[in-house]
């Protein structure tokens, strides 16, 4: 994809790929890229101006260098807390940042170069698709600490890889390797570190062919059940959003294509 505009905040770099289309959010806090509230209010404020244009299709979240994607919430940031109310407010800015990360009817793609932990790990499990360094190591070590995941990480890690699994990296601190990370299902691709930024433009390119109604209704199917946690009416909502689709463009654009053998067409209308 061709970059054509690039932008600086304090803590993120923006780059606009593919007419815009595709979107990058690069921290850059060196040397490991701790989570400062500065630089979170910047990611969720960036992720609301990703989310508003309407040629922003697709974003990918990563971060400067090889050493880390994020070590976590800034060590001083944690010690500044103090009372559990400033405690609580910490943790529900960040759950909020999460949260919007998850429920996003764009996609949104964690491409993660290295150390991956604590809220670092949290924001990348709130991202739909992620894939790695094959240097990269995981981890939820806040009990370590004398804390533990304030940022969904007890919520999503379960639901990623499974209680048991989950309370191992909790309870214990300890950090797992990329490859094990593939294993347990808590990412999906690993790629050589010089291949990460490629291999996440290919995926984004690949999401990108296809109907952008199509990926939102599904993005939207697949989120509203999870939180439904009902079978029921997760299958409810299923069919709110195939309905949708059936009244696009697109759908009679896609069985065409096929039909005549050849790449369809899309407007994402």
């Amino acid at each position: 994809m061709d970059l054509i505009a690039k932008s600086k905040l304090k803590y993120l770099e923006i780059q606009k790929q593919k007419n815009g289309n595709a979107w990058l959010l690069v921290i850059d806090h060196p040397p490991v890229n701790a989570l400062r509230m500065d630089l979170l209010n910047e990611l969720d404020c960036s992720i609301d101006n990703f989310n508003c244009d309407e040629s922003a299709k697709i974003l990918i979240i990563t971060a400067t260098g090889e050493r880390a994607f994020s070590s976590g919430v800034d060590i001083n940031e944690i010690m500044a807390i103090s009372s559990p109310n400033e405690g609580a407010i910490l943790a529900r800015g960040g759950q909020k940042l999460c949260d919007k990360i998850e429920n996003l009817d764009k996609p949104i793609i964690a491409a993660i170069n290295g150390l991956c932990v604590g809220g670092g790990n949290e924001i990348a499990m709130a991202c739909h698709i992620r894939l790695a360094s094959e240097r990269a190591k995981f981890g939820q070590p806040e009990v370590n600490l004398g804390i533990i995941p304030g940022f969904g990480g007890t919520q999503r890690l379960v639901r990623l890889i499974g209680s048991s699994r989950a309370r191992r990296l909790i309870l214990t601190g300890d950090l797992i390797s990329a490859q094990e990370a593939l294993e347990i299902g808590l990412i999906d691709i690993i790629t050589k570190p010089e291949k990460l930024a490629e291999v996440a433009l290919e995926l984004a390119e690949k999401i990108l062919r296809n109907s952008q109604i199509c990926v939102r209704m599904a993005q939207r199917a697949i989120s509203e059940g999870l939180k439904s946690g009902s079978l029921e009416e997760g299958l409810r909502k299923e069919i709110e959003c195939f309905q949708e689709v059936c009244r696009s463009e697109d759908m009679k654009e896609g069985l065409k294509a096929y039909k005549e053998k050849r790449i369809p067409q899309y407007k994402n209308r």
